[in-house]
This record gives structure tokens, C-alpha cells and sequence, in this order.
């Protein structure tokens, strides 16, 4: 019954997965693109959680779910799109992102309540010993195996940083900018002039 259940989530998982990546495709606002891809996300940690591999699961949701929503407002800040605009169809994305928020807290919820209850147990995965560390195990392996492979992944990660960085940085038309080198090297005789002159009397 527990192996049954277990298959039966795992293609369920996967079923919203598969549609949650084709709404990322086929979806012509980017707003629902986003909100399709946070979904594909949460199902993949979701099974990463079934095969017990929950550090992989937590970082997936936390690391990049909240890249995208960075990437996101990165792309809104290079195009230039009117934020009131935005703002004002807010009301009709409330229902969507709301129906999104709960599925996944319903898939959450109920996932860890048969892991839990022990209804849900590893299935077809191998039996892991117990103390075990799947985050122990992935450090011990990204560190000497794969070392090179993670500083090379460090170095590209931090070149689209930079790549981001300059491309928010091109001049606009209208745009005041400060010159730090002339701010440093003024003078007070610059700025300030004292003006002699007899006094007035009051009459």
C-alpha cells in the first residue's frame, strides 16, 4: 500500500511539473511565466523530498525560488516597464497566485504528514542507514570529486552577476549623475563668496 502511494505521488508530482513547464512556455505574460516556473520548483522539491533528499529539496525552493523573483525584478528594471501599469492589474493575478500558494501548501502539508504518519516510506530508493546525511554525503562529494567542476560554476555565476550589473548601468537620457571626483576636489573659495558692504541704518 505504502509503494502504491508513493508511485501514485511521485506521477502526480510529476504530471503538475510537466504542465507547470508548459505554462512557463506557452504563457504570453510574464508574470504567469514566473508564477509557472516557481511552481515547476516547488514540484521538483517536492520529489526531491520523496527520494529523502530534503537539503537538496530546502535549497531548490529557497536558492531558486528567490533567484527567479530577483532575475525577475532584474528584467523589469532593464526594460523599463511602467510599474503603475503593473500595479494597477495586480487584482487580476491575485486568484492565480493564490491558487498556486495553496496547491503547494496542500502538496506540503500532505506530504509530510504520510512521511510522518509512516505510510510514505523510501519505496523503490535504496534504504539509507541510519544517522545518515544526505548533506554530509553532498559535501563530501562537491568538495573532492567535483571541486573544479564547483569553482568553475562559482566563476560563470559571478560574470552573469557582473554582465547584470552592466547592462542596468547604461546611460538614460535625463539622467543626473554624480561626479565623485569633482564633489572631493572643491574648494570652499568655490562655493562660498563673502561680500563686503557697508552697514544701512535703519531709518
Amino acid at each position: 500500500m505504502g509503494e502504491l502511494l508513493h508511485i501514485i505521488l511521485f506521477y502526480s508530482f510529476a504530471a503538475v511539473l510537466l504542465g507547470a513547464a508548459l505554462g512557463v512556455i506557452l504563457s504570453r505574460n510574464p508574470v504567469h511565466g514566473v508564477m509557472f516556473l516557481v511552481l515547476a520548483f516547488f514540484q521538483s522539491a517536492m520529489l526531491w523530498m520523496l527520494a529523502e533528499a530534503e537539503f537538496l529539496a530546502i535549497v531548490l525552493v529557497l536558492v531558486y525560488v528567490g533567484a527567479v523573483m530577483v532575475l525577475f525584478l532584474f528584467v523589469v528594471m532593464m526594460l523599463d516597464i511602467n510599474v503603475e501599469s503593473v500595479r494597477k492589474g495586480f487584482a487580476r493575478y491575485a486568484p492565480l497566485g493564490v491558487g498556486v500558494a495553496l496547491l503547494m501548501a496542500f502538496e506540503l502539508a500532505q506530504l509530510i504528514w504520510l512521511r510522518s504518519s509512516g505510510v510514505v516510506g523510501s519505496g523503490s530508493f535504496a534504504e539509507t542507514a541510519e544517522g545518515y546525511s544526505n548533506t554530509k554525503a553532498l559535501g563530501s562529494v562537491l568538495y573532492t570529486e567535483y571541486v573544479y567542476a564547483f569553482e568553475i560554476a562559482a566563476v560563470i555565476l559571478l560574470l552573469a552577476i557582473v554582465a547584470a550589473i552592466t547592462l542596468t548601468m547604461r546611460k538614460r537620457p535625463g539622467l543626473k549623475v554624480q561626479d565623485i571626483g569633482k564633489q572631493v576636489s572643491v574648494r570652499s573659495k568655490d562655493r562660498l563668496r563673502v561680500v563686503k558692504m557697508d552697514a544701512e541704518s535703519k531709518e
